[in-house]
């Protein structure tokens, strides 16, 4: 069994065959996953999604993109609609100055409401950092957050070893498998596997072969198999390990029946 930890089933791209998407993924043993909340008014969306099946489980929060549109929320906000039995994490959150669509400042502001919910709340918070990775971890060890995961990992080896000395795990997306993505093979080679988790990051960042199409959490598979011999281990121990970190970092989730313990 694996676990895509992180995808974006409320996207326009699944509109129209949601339900054929997550069904190829059952089919090619991604038995849970966990489908990520990026702007506060679209929430309702995608908690519908987590409703419909008991192994979706979902997040809230306001990506970085979308930090000047959320200066006004709360983390009391946040907390409250966390509070739902399908949300088992806060974000995505974070810092993106590879694309700058909110202000910096802002974007650091916005980041540390959402600690701050994540706190409050007692839920892992999920951080996208890209082209700023001495902002957050200057951010991150001054917040000190409880539990949480860099999602779609592809910064360098200083903010991957800062995180997990607080505590923190790192998640592998298609990126891994990209050419020119060597560094992060490196990086990956050296997480310990017991802080590993494996995503899509759907619909975007198709691993290889698929690159260049529409990602779908069926290809988390292909991830992850790219990753288990990074570790020189068999894909079934890597599904183990990551599917046992996603439960053990996601706490608030259920293992789907057929694989919960008696």
């Amino acid at each position: 069994m694996l676990v895509d930890s992180h995808c974006h089933l409320d996207f326009p791209d699944f509109a129209e065959e949601r339900s054929d998407v997550i069904a190829r993924a059952r089919a090619a043993g991604i038995a849970t996953m966990l489908t990520i909340g990026t702007r506060l008014d679209q929430f309702p969306g995608v908690r519908a999604i987590a409703e419909t099946d008991a192994d979706i489980w979902c997040s809230v929060g306001a990506h970085p993109h979308e930090a000047a549109e959320h200066t006004n929320f709360t983390a009391g906000d946040l907390t409250a609609l966390a509070a739902h039995p399908k949300v088992i994490g806060i974000g995505e959150t974070g810092l993106d100055f590879h694309y700058d669509h909110s202000p910096r400042d802002i974007q650091e502001a916005v980041f540390r409401t959402h600690i701050t919910a994540a706190r409050a709340s007692g839920l892992p918070l999920i951080v996208h950092t890209r082209a700023a990775d001495r902002e957050t971890e200057r951010i991150l060890a001054d917040e000190k957050p409880p539990a949480g995961v860099l999602h779609c990992f592809s910064s360098g080896a200083a903010l991957a070893q800062a995180a997990l000395d607080l505590g923190f795990y790192i998640s592998i997306s298609g990126i891994v498998t990209f050419r020119k993505a060597e560094e992060l093979r490196e990086i990956v080679h050296d997480v310990p596997l017991d802080r590993l988790l494996v995503e899509t990051d759907a619909p975007y960042l198709a691993p290889v072969p698929y690159r260049g199409k529409r990602n779908e959490p069926a290809y988390v598979a292909t991830t992850a198999a790219a990753v288990a011999a990074l570790k020189d281990i068999s894909p079934e121990e890597l599904a183990a390990a990551t599917t046992a970190n996603f439960f053990r970092l996601f706490s608030k989730a259920q293992p789907p029946r057929h694989t919960a313990a008696p």
